[in-house]
């Protein structure tokens, strides 16, 4: 009696997967030609009108405010500042810490991601790259003239002198010194290095001068030889690994100013990953502040595509959910703990005088991103501007709720203070917002804004087996990997 079960030998029916298809990273289909042009294109051309109408008032309001304002201070004395002998941190600290943590997106989208391996960091990161020593440059302004006498300020570093003044190597303000300094010097070397193939790109197309001999010493001989490529990949995959413990360090060094004090409201061991999520989540709204506006300006559709908007919105939501726990967790120590001086100091917070800021922190950073839930919202240029201006301000609320309104009421009610900032430490803040547009501004003016090489690999054609693909009878089979197991066997 025959069986109808198939034996081992019958060909069994092809099962086909269904396609998977990556969303492209670069739209059109663009070559490497095209890449090249556009974005060389953005400073070999006339700046557009709204360039200049951006860049004029920012220099301004960087020229007025932040060198007008530090003059009249160094000329008066710290005493022009709106700070009392109880609240001695007021706008200075809290701009400082605001401009650290805008600083930390460029390191983690450029080092962090590409560990990782996401190639979506390719159209974003020179732009985070530049926007992390824009925003350091400005944080540091804050600490070195709130010292008071800023030519004494040197003292800062552990340099003997004549004095024999040493510092107290015990103080989380010294770890400060030395965290941001090396935070610096690191994204500034990360940032050069990887602009190196695309200055000497420039550097070729230039007509001979002062403009190709000036590109042409930053290039430092760049040709594109497979020995200079090998050591880039190498240097540049040894300062990513460098710079990703700086995403965690910084801010956490950051955080012990507060966290190593025993001041009700501060003396909590949240405050280092508090403080790291937060800063990740203002530096990414920062990014989007930022290259939102220069894709529509420069017609950068094509390179940095609604993808990469998307990803960075999801990467918002999620911080931003972080911060919002943290939020929660606070007060939930602060009054289970029992501590009445713990639980007197979030009251004073929530029901205070600054009551106000308070209710800013929390609605700006924790209710807006939730926007991002839904698809229609990250598609949405409009809703995605409004969301990071708004955590733009509530970042800076929470560092000023932080700051403020804990050094107003701590221990003794005769010590209390209401404190309110004067019209100079004002200036200076907008100074240094001024100052931060004008550096990025001149930024796109003078330096490729896009990474021309990485972007170049993303593409289709740059993979090895890209002509395989092409003509394989399947192509576009499920993955990469299921091709290459049908290739062998093929062979």
């Amino acid at each position: 009696m025959a069986s109808s079960t198939p034996t081992a030998n019958e060909s069994q029916p092809e099962i086909k997967l269904p396609v998977l298809e990556r969303e492209q990273l670069i739209l059109n289909n663009r070559s490497y030609n095209w890449i090249t042009e556009r974005i060389c294109g953005v400073l070999e051309n006339r700046q557009p009108l709204l360039w200049w109408l951006l860049f004029i008032p920012s220099a301004l309001i960087a020229l007025i405010g932040v060198g007008g304002g530090l003059t009249y201070l160094v000329a008066s004395g710290v005493g022009v500042w709106g700070m009392t002998n109880r609240v001695f941190w007021g706008w200075d600290i809290t701009n400082f810490v605001f401009w650290i943590g805008i600083g930390h997106a460029g390191t983690l989208i450029s080092a962090v991601l590409f560990l990782t391996r996401q190639n979506w960091r390719t159209s974003i990161n020179r732009a985070a790259e530049a926007m992390t020593i824009f925003a350091v440059i400005c944080a540091g302004i804050f600490p070195a003239f709130h010292v008071g006498r800023v030519w004494f300020a040197w003292f800062l570093a552990p340099i003997p002198n004549a004095n024999a003044v040493w510092q107290n190597f015990k103080s989380p303000l010294l770890w400060d010194v030395f965290a941001v300094s090396t935070y610096f010097t690191i994204s500034l070397i990360f940032w050069y290095l990887g602009m190196v193939p695309d200055l000497a790109t420039i550097r070729d197309r230039c007509k001979p001068g002062l403009r190709k001999f000036l590109y042409g010493i930053f290039a430092m001989g760049w040709r594109g030889g497979n020995r200079q490529w090998s050591h880039y990949e190498m240097a540049y995959l040894l300062l990513a690994a460098l710079s990703t413990p700086l995403v965690l360090s910084v801010h956490s060094v950051v955080s012990f100013d507060f966290a190593t004090s025993v001041v009700p409201g501060w003396h909590t061991t949240i405050f280092p990953p508090y403080f790291v999520a937060g800063a990740i989540f203002g530096g990414f709204a920062m990014v989007l502040t930022i290259m939102v506006p220069a894709r529509f300006i420069y017609g950068l559709q094509d390179l940095i595509t609604m993808k990469h908007i998307d990803n960075m919105a999801k990467i918002i939501l999620l911080t931003g959910t972080i911060v919002g726990y943290a939020y929660l967790m606070e007060l939930f120590v602060a009054f289970y703990s029992g501590a009445i001086y713990e639980m007197d100091a979030f009251k004073f917070r929530i029901a205070g005088p600054y009551w106000w800021a308070y209710a800013a922190m929390m609605s700006l950073n924790v209710l807006s991103p939730q926007l991002f839930w839904f698809k229609a919202c990250r598609e949405n240029l409009w809703v995605i501007m409004a969301v990071a201006m708004c955590v733009n301000v509530g970042m800076w609320f929470e560092r000023f709720v932080i700051i403020v309104t804990t050094l107003a009421r701590m221990w003794l009610p005769g010590d209390w203070k209401t404190y309110s900032p004067s019209g100079v430490e004002m200036m200076t803040f907008v100074g240094t917002i001024g100052l931060f547009l004008a550096l990025f501004m001149l930024f796109l003016k003078f330096l490729p804004c896009i990474n021309i090489a990485e972007v170049k690999w993303t593409l289709p054609q740059s993979d090895p087996h890209h002509d395989d693909k092409e003509h394989h009878p399947d192509h576009g089979i499920a993955s990469e990997a299921a091709y290459q197991k049908e290739l062998v066997s093929s062979k």
